[in-house]
């Protein structure tokens, strides 16, 4: 089996390390995804990862609740940053040298996201796990990712769910009838506002034409499969 994609960028959320305690960070999750990610590495990819917080913390929820919305996102940023180190902790546990980049300035445990230093690292291939969002208020770790993918010239954006296989007209879980695209456009995605990622993210892959796989992380070998080019989940696109 070999890749499909000479660079990728998958998006992990903050909730699926929690595992089924919703809170905080599975040993076994995560130790199971960089087993999965090592697979992909193995298959020849140069991998970046974005990873968020909300098993730690969401910003919108925390700005609901009360918070100033610009302080919320920043704990939400810090919040992928403890995420991204225990992610690197288990990808080199898993023998895969791995560097973590923070949109916000932690110079004590992560470098400062730097376009360059991040495409040579991928060029030696190692694995970039970028941290903090943005850096910005107001933008989620969805924007990030596809905002990081452009920049380093990814050739397609892996959404990793977990329980989610794909892309539907309808809410599943409400309608037994939603239909589960295979293939989807981005002007259909903004129209219909599907449930991909948030608006701004989806409208900054459609203007640099960057491909997304939505698909169910939480099937054993489903990444690896998708990075091998079969048709799993739903590819949103032109």
């Amino acid at each position: 089996m070999k890749t499909a994609y000479r660079r990728l960028l998958v998006k992990l959320s903050g909730e699926q390390l929690s595992g089924e305690s919703g809170f905080g960070i599975s040993a076994n999750v995560i130790k199971r995804m960089a087993q999965e990610l090592r697979e992909v590495h193995e298959l020849g990819a140069q991998l970046c990862v974005v990873i968020g917080g909300g098993n730690v913390i969401r910003g919108i929820a925390a700005a609901s609740e009360g918070i100033d919305r610009a302080s919320a996102d920043y704990m939400g940023m810090m919040a992928s940053v403890i995420n991204a180190l225990a992610l690197q902790d288990a990808l080199e546990k898993e023998g895969l040298v791995t560097r973590v980049q923070s949109a916000l300035e932690i110079q004590s445990v992560a470098e400062p996201y730097i376009r360059r230093r991040a495409v040579r690292h991928l060029e030696k291939e190692r694995v970039v796990v970028f941290a903090g969002g943005t850096g910005n208020p107001y933008f989620s770790t969805d924007t990030a990712a596809a905002l990081r993918a452009a920049e380093i010239h990814a050739e397609i954006v892996l959404m990793a769910k977990s329980g989610v296989d794909g892309v539907y007209d309808a809410d599943p879980k409400l309608d037994p009838k939603a239909k589960r695209y295979e293939r989807v456009g981005f002007d259909e995605v903004l129209q219909k506002n599907l449930r991909v990622m948030d608006q701004t993210a989806i409208a900054l892959c459609r203007e640099n034409r960057m491909p997304i796989v939505v698909f169910d992380m939480g099937v054993p070998g489903n990444l690896r499969r998708v990075v091998a080019g079969e048709e799993i989940g739903t590819r949103v696109g032109e």
